[in-house]
Parts: C-alpha cells; structure tokens; sequence
C-alpha cells in the first residue's frame, strides 16, 4: 500500500485526509510538489486548489505535465460550504478511473477569524463527507510561519494523517465535526435588529432585510442575494419549525450580518454541502444559501437551529 494510503477494517483501501505544514509563502511549493509529482507519475488526475496568487509557483514547479489541473480556491471556497460539492465533482467525473489525488487549502493567510472557524468545520465536514466512499487522496496546507496558533492546532483535529503517512494523535474523528456543529454561536450584539415573524410576516422580513442592506450601502444585487437567502431561512422555519422564528441584524465593521433562528433540529451536519439532484422536490433551501452568501453558519442542537449569514462590505 503507497505510504500515505489508509485501510479499513476490510482491508479496502479509504480516502485519505492528510495535512502538510509549511513555513512561509515561499516554502509552499517544496512542500506541495512531491505529492503533485507523485500523482503524475502514478497516472493519476491531481485537482490543485489554492489562492490565486499561490498557483504559478507551484504551476511553475510541475510544468506541463498532463493530468494537473489548478483553481483558486479563493473563487468558490470564501463559503468554506462550497468546497465539499467541488470535490464530489471532481472524484464522481474520474470514478472507473483509478485513484485520484487533490491539493485543498482553505484555511488561507488573511481569512477572517469567523471564516477560518467556518474552514475549520469543513476540514472536520470532509471525514464525514468521504470516508465511506471511494479511495482518494487529498493533502491540505497550513502555513505554520503565518497563521494563528488555534488554526495549527484545528487542523491536527481534523486531519487523521500527516503527508508522510502518520497518524495524528490529536485526530479527533467524527465526533468532532458533529460536536462542532451542535455547539452554539457567539451571542447576537445587544444593538441587534429584533424581528418575530411568522407566515404572515415573511414579507416584512424580506423589506427589512431589504431596508437594512441597502441603508449601509449593499451593493444592489448583493441585497437582492440576501434577501432571496433571508427568505428561503424564514420558510422553513415556518414550514418545519413550528411556523415561527426569529430575524436579527446587525453591523460589523465589515459585514452585514443576519441571523435566523427556529426551534427546528436539524440532525446531519452535512446538510446544504451536497448539490440536490436535478429533479429533487424539495431539499435546495440552504443548498441555495449557501451559493448566494458570503459566509453562512450553521449550528443546531435539541434547542433549536441559528444560520448565520455575513454579506462583506
């Protein structure tokens, strides 16, 4: 079995979640172009995501080799949410075709701290997400020289394996993706908009949310995302929550940021990660929030669900 490959109790081979630190911009490609080079010579397709700005150099150092493709991840992964479905995609498009490999790096230099508590979640999100399906392999860089000391140590939660194959004590399992996603977020700021609403509301919270975001200057078509997202929330919890909740808004020095809160449960952590399939009838409510905010939170546990939406500045 190649260094790095992991097993089930079967004996069948298991995707794999490795993590590599790096130290500094400029020693990221010496520690990502072995596993690139790797992948090449075994034939298999490498899918490389990471900022925009880091891809010639490592580009640079693979050259034209055939079967590499690069993304910045900065495109879709601002919602760290999106990342899970560009992954499925790229390993549903080589199924029959042996193993594949990728390069994900979503806890990048700059993020904000409640984005980089997001990309937490979804490196925790990905065991949850892969381990039971096909074989492949997937190295997530860290740059130790630059990045909060929390972040380091989230990441050896999350990833079972380091790049050379070895097992990290401080892997956290699955428990740790569930546990996160039934914890609850920061308190709402005492000057939050306040706003109860039921079926007969669901207008009002469409002209305030519409109100708000265009009184701090959302650009329009920003607005109009959010209130779309806004509405979609506040269905459903009258559809499935006992037909009330509750709108907060408030502002940040970067972000308009909206909440919506129910008494629903939701069980699966996974839930708005997975693209509904063409002709489902129902299930594309936070799947489409997802695509149409900045950022969206989700926490859920026996008191009730908050989805958290950031609109930046």
């Amino acid at each position: 079995m190649e260094q790095g490959e992991r097993s089930g109790g079967d004996g069948a081979a298991r995707f794999t979640h490795e993590v590599v630190f790096y130290d500094g911009a400029a020693a990221r490609p010496a520690a990502l172009l072995p596993f690139i080079r790797g992948g090449v010579a075994a034939g298999e397709p490498v899918l490389v995501a990471l900022p925009g700005a880091a891809i010639p150099g490592v580009r640079d150092g693979v050259g034209g080799s055939a079967g590499v493709e690069f993304v910045d991840i900065t495109e879709f992964g601002g919602n760290p949410a999106r990342i899970i479905p560009v992954w499925r995609r790229f390993v549903d498009e080589h199924a029959g075709e042996g193993a594949v490999r990728g390069i994900g790096e979503p806890a990048w230099v700059g993020r904000r701290e409640v984005e980089m508590t997001e990309a937490s979640l979804h490196e925790a999100l990905l065991n949850v997400a892969f381990d039971d399906g096909p074989a492949w392999r997937l190295l997530c860089p860290y740059d130790s020289a630059r990045l909060p000391g929390w972040v380091i140590d989230e990441a050896r939660r999350t990833h079972p394996l380091d790049h050379a194959g070895a097992s990290h004590s401080g892997y956290a399992g699955h428990d740790y993706a569930h546990a996160a996603f039934g914890s609850r977020l920061a308190p709402a700021p005492g000057t939050a908009q306040r706003f109860v609403y039921g079926i007969g509301e669901l207008a009002e919270v469409r002209d305030l949310v519409q109100a708000v975001g265009a009184g701090m200057g959302v650009a329009e078509a920003a607005v109009d995302d959010l209130v779309l997202a806004v509405h979609e929330l506040a269905t459903n919890s009258v559809r499935h929550a006992g037909g009330k909740g509750v709108l907060l808004l408030w502002s940040e020095p970067d972000a308009l940021v909206v909440e919506i809160r129910d008494a629903g449960r939701i069980a699966d952590p996974m839930v708005g990660r997975a693209e509904p399939p063409f002709d489902a009838q129902g299930g594309r409510g936070i799947w489409m929030v997802n695509q149409l905010s900045d950022l969206v939170q989700i926490r859920s546990d026996e008191t009730g669900t908050q989805v958290r939406l950031y609109t930046w500045l």
